[in-house]
């Protein structure tokens, strides 16, 4: 099944690791802190358990979200076009813009 890792871990050190177990699980990053791909639940449950003992006590959150075909092939992706990015020229020497 498809599967939304998330996380939110102040510890540089702590949240490197945890992207690397995202990594061994065959996970893509699609944002800094988070990860898709597909999962078993068997392969969900193992990944956490090795995250669990990674975070122990310290402060921070995982959030392991499966999600359904239906719902996955109805999400929606925004992505600026670069164009939208450029910063514009000031108009020189034609008079107020």
């Amino acid at each position: 099944m498809t599967t939304l890792v998330i996380y939110d871990i102040p510890e540089d050190r702590l949240r490197g690791k945890l992207a690397d177990v995202c990594l061994d699980y065959g996970l893509q990053r699609i944002q800094f802190s988070a990860f898709l791909g597909e999962l078993s639940g068997n392969r969900a449950q193992e990944m956490l358990l090795r995250m669990r003992k990674l975070l122990g006590r310290k402060e921070g959150q995982v959030q392991c979200i499966p999600i359904c075909e239906k719902d996955f092939r109805r999400r929606v992706i925004l992505e600026p076009s670069k164009a939208q990015f450029r910063p514009r020229k000031r108009d020189q020497g034609t008079g107020p813009a």
